[in-house]
């Protein structure tokens, strides 16, 4: 008790003008706080993410001091948010907000509603002082919880409930689906109004199966330090390049042998493509194990290369597709090897993707990161001929 009266304390002592740092979260949520201090959203702007910043330096709007990428890449920053409205110099400054803050708690949580437009859509913010929105089944119609002792078996048990710093509105449900994460994850065009990625957004409509249920699954820990809890929402938002274990359960792949050849499949259970970042390469990889030797067989790759004129060009360019052969939502794609398995091969199966292709290391000026390089394995098995 004594512990979570200091906490209370320490936390109605900090000014309000603090609000929008996370750091003041890591109060009450050190275990979130660690996901998200560690995770994309808080390591999405320039200074803080080596791909983005590659692309930002090549963009045309670098020269123009205009840094169109604010609206989701670095939402916190309302000064460089203001200017680029106004229209004046709007370049991101190394400071506390570009590399702390980037996408911060209390701006996803605040998060009131997504308007839909035709380049991208834009989140729309609660206007409400200390207000914010999460979602919780057995409170689904409060709207401002505040914090106090909750009293259950006629007095004997009383349990913390709410925030001290905050109230918590539960009645969003916008929080309960994905939509919340439409604003920013679910399409966005260029000047020539082409598609640079885009997530069907029936996915994102379910309760039962969306956008946070897949990248932020309910993990072991707390969600808080004032009541605790058997699980959270996990905060470190797994996708392409950063914690993509817990997104390798939507990948199923099999293998199956027949008298002159043999098939891999590769089943995509997710509810949209497999990748939707153009610069993303995934690759399937088979060697068989026979005997001491190793054979190599050809590697399978798909993508999704954008260009123009048949060529691949940089995304503010680009108005058609060069090649798509990425794996479609709920698709099983068949891959067959012309090969004949004998009796006690070992077969080796491996998919993966590199976060850049490396046909676009050199152009991205990434050749010294080796995240951007490195090969993720998803998925690796080995399979026996009978």
């Amino acid at each position: 008790m004594k512990i979570i009266l200091s906490i209370i304390f320490i936390i109605l002592s900090i000014q309000a003008s603090e609000l929008v740092d996370s750091n003041t979260c890591k109060a009450c949520h050190p275990t979130i706080y660690s996901e998200f201090y560690d995770s994309s959203h808080r390591k999405a702007s320039i200074f803080e993410n080596k791909v983005h910043k590659g692309m930002w330096d090549l963009h045309p709007d670098k020269q123009k001091e205009s840094y169109t990428c604010a609206q989701c890449h670095t939402p916190t920053d309302l000064e460089l948010l203001k200017n680029l409205d106004e229209n004046k110099k709007a370049l991101p400054e190394q400071n506390n907000i570009q590399t702390q803050e980037a996408i911060s708690c209390a701006y996803c949580h605040s998060i009131k509603d997504v308007e839909s437009h035709g380049k991208l859509n834009k989140n729309v913010s609660s206007l409400k002082d200390k207000v914010f929105y999460s979602a919780n089944e057995e409170h689904r119609d409060q709207k401002d919880k505040e914090f106090k002792d909750e009293v259950s078996l006629f007095g004997m048990m009383k349990e913390k409930s709410g925030s001290p710093f905050h109230k918590i509105d539960y009645s969003n449900d916008n929080f309960y689906t994905g939509k919340m994460c439409m604003g920013c994850h679910s399409h966005m065009q260029n000047d020539n109004n082409f598609d640079l990625c885009r997530v069907e957004e029936k996915g994102s409509s379910s309760e039962e199966t969306n956008c946070i249920s897949c990248h932020m699954p309910k993990i072991a820990g707390t969600a808080t330090s004032i009541k605790i809890t058997k699980e959270h929402r996990y905060h470190g938002f797994a996708n392409g390049s950063k914690n993509q274990e817990l997104l390798a359960k939507y990948i199923n792949i099999d293998l199956k042998e027949n008298s002159n050849n043999f098939e891999v499949s590769i089943k995509n259970e997710a509810s949209h493509n497999l990748f939707l970042q153009p610069l993303r390469l995934a690759q399937l990889k088979v060697n068989i194990l026979r005997d001491d030797k190793t054979i190599a067989l050809e590697t399978q790759s798909f993508a999704r290369i954008i260009g123009k004129d048949g060529k691949a060009t940089m995304p503010w360019l680009a108005d058609s597709e060069v090649k798509n052969n990425m794996i479609k939502a709920n698709e099983k794609r068949v891959i067959n090897y012309d090969f004949k398995l004998q009796t006690n091969d070992k077969i080796e199966v491996i998919f993966g993707y590199y976060t850049v292709n490396p046909k676009m290391i050199e152009k991205l000026n990434l050749q010294d990161d080796e995240e951007s390089k490195k090969f993720n394995i998803l998925f690796s098995k080995y399979f026996y001929a009978k």
